[in-house]
């Protein structure tokens, strides 16, 4: 699924594609049955994924999406995550970024929140 004009945002589980240009896994968690190899990245980026506490509060429920992201916002404006935003908008102003994310439904997950805020 395309966000900016730049940043994908892909399940880690689906195949890479050529057009996928950086592969950036951005959870927190090695995704499970996932080799290092399969998973054809160019990076972990584990310092831009929400908090523990977040995360688990959040549990991926679609109605609790909106103050997900709010409160994941807020948190990117944490010294080490605001880095990491920094980074991954260095990588797709070069080429293509594809953000990955173990997560059923990519498109309310972390990886979303990223794109908007990068595209």
């Amino acid at each position: 699924m395309a966000h900016g004009r730049n940043v994908n945002v892909r399940r880690i589980y689906d195949p890479a594609r050529p057009t996928d240009g950086t592969r950036v896994l951005v959870d927190r968690i090695w995704p499970r049955g996932v080799s290092k190899d399969n998973a054809r990245l160019d990076e972990w980026c584990k310092d831009v994924a929400p908090s523990t506490e977040l995360r688990k509060w959040y549990h991926h429920d679609p109605a609790l999406f909106e103050e997900f992201a709010r409160r994941y916002r807020g948190e990117l404006g944490e010294s080490t995550r605001a880095a990491a935003l920094a980074h991954l908008r260095d990588l797709a102003k070069s080429r293509t970024l594809t953000l990955l994310t173990a997560t059923k439904r990519a498109n309310l997950s972390e990886a979303t929140v990223l794109a908007d805020l990068i595209g």
